[in-house]
């Protein structure tokens, strides 16, 4: 599959082969939602917490005598039959929703969604992406010059670069990684992926 390279003025200066074992894979839909599902329940956090009767404050003392009063019986004001008392069955912090998932499916779900992106045409390439001082001017201009709308962007470079991260960190559109650090959920939550020519090289090292 061929691929267009752009200079940072948005100029078409060559082509590029993607290797297809990353960008050629047939997709299934069904597994990396399975996996997307997954990942998601891994990233949950148990935050919800009710207290049991044996949690609640108070309750010490018999709020009245067993017999002669008319009222049911009761035994304490934890019950949770009483207001402010215990809870029954309700969410609890030490609860894990996380769950396994095998390094062949994640990857292989990666290079989905990695050839998913590459079927559509969603995978800008730049010859270079080199910046003299860390600006968000400059890198918006050269984004302006791109095949790319202000949509979600997933920009990827070969390694890490401060004046491209902190050029890019109060652009709410557009997420920055390392190659070696691609995330499966970013790439699908995206609607292009940007990166340079080093960088698919070492995604294509990584990920045959």
């Amino acid at each position: 599959m061929e691929v267009s390279i752009y200079n940072q003025q948005g100029e078409e200066t060559g082509k590029i082969n993607l290797a297809s074992k990353i960008f050629g894979i047939k997709i299934k839909p069904e597994l990396i939602h399975w996996v997307a599902t997954m990942m998601q329940a891994n990233l949950r956090q148990s935050s919800a917490h009710t207290k049991t009767r044996g949690e609640v404050r108070g309750g010490g003392k018999k709020p009245w005598r067993q017999k002669g009063t008319g009222r049911a019986r009761a035994g304490s004001i934890r019950s949770p039959l009483w207001r402010g008392g215990g809870i029954i069955f309700g969410p609890r912090k030490n609860k894990v929703y996380k769950k396994k998932i095998n390094k062949k499916v994640k990857r292989l779900a990666l290079k989905m969604a990695l050839s998913d992106k590459a079927a559509n045409k969603k995978i800008i390439i730049l010859e270079n992406l080199e910046l003299e001082k860390p600006k968000t001017k400059i890198i918006e201009k050269i984004l302006n010059h791109l095949p790319l709308k202000k949509e979600k962007i997933y920009l990827v470079l070969e390694k890490r670069d401060p004046k491209i991260i902190l050029s890019t960190s109060n652009l709410s559109y557009l997420k920055t990684t390392i190659a070696s650090n691609l995330n499966f959920l970013d790439l699908l939550k995206s609607k292009y992926l940007l990166t340079t020519k080093k960088a698919i090289k070492e995604i294509e090292k990584i990920y045959q």
